[in-house]
């Protein structure tokens, strides 16, 4: 680390028994540290991970292992892509991301599977049912076979 913001770093720091490195100053709303180093804001995270690994390399984002966002242990920081980073995750888009079928038990895979206008996985099996049943309601309402109309 560079030595004009080692101190105040190290200041803000305290271990915890996980291992982490819990980052005591400023914390964003969304959970993450945050240091101002040369007037510039950042996360502190990040600079840790700069200062003492290496770079991040171009298109990366910083990955928290211990899935505490207030650490700033660069043993627990990896730099991953965005995607990975999502799907590591445990919001409901990263649970969506890891459904190998539909809420009724069809696979989502290749054959199975369509994109919804919004980017969302459906099942073709569900999708086709829905479709027989909009029919049998017309059907049994108006008397007319919609299918054939």
């Amino acid at each position: 680390m560079r030595a004009d913001w080692t101190d105040r770093f190290l200041a803000r720091v305290t271990d915890t028994p996980a291992g982490c490195w819990q980052w005591t100053g400023y914390l964003m709303p969304n959970g993450y540290a945050r240091i101002t180093i040369g007037g510039e804001r950042q996360y502190a995270h990040r600079a840790a991970y700069e200062a003492l690994v290496e770079p991040i390399p171009e298109g990366l984002v910083i990955d928290h292992l211990c899935r505490n966002r207030g650490c700033v242990n660069p043993a627990h920081l990896e730099p991953v892509t965005q995607r990975v980073n999502v799907l590591r995750g445990e919001s409901h888009v990263a649970a969506r991301a890891r459904q190998t079928a539909c809420v009724h038990g069809h696979p989502f895979d290749e054959a199975n599977t369509y994109r919804a206008g919004n980017g969302t996985r459906k099942c073709r099996v569900c999708r086709t049912a829905a479709r027989a049943r909009a029919r049998a309601r017309t059907r049994s309402r108006t008397g007319v076979d919609c299918a054939a109309a």
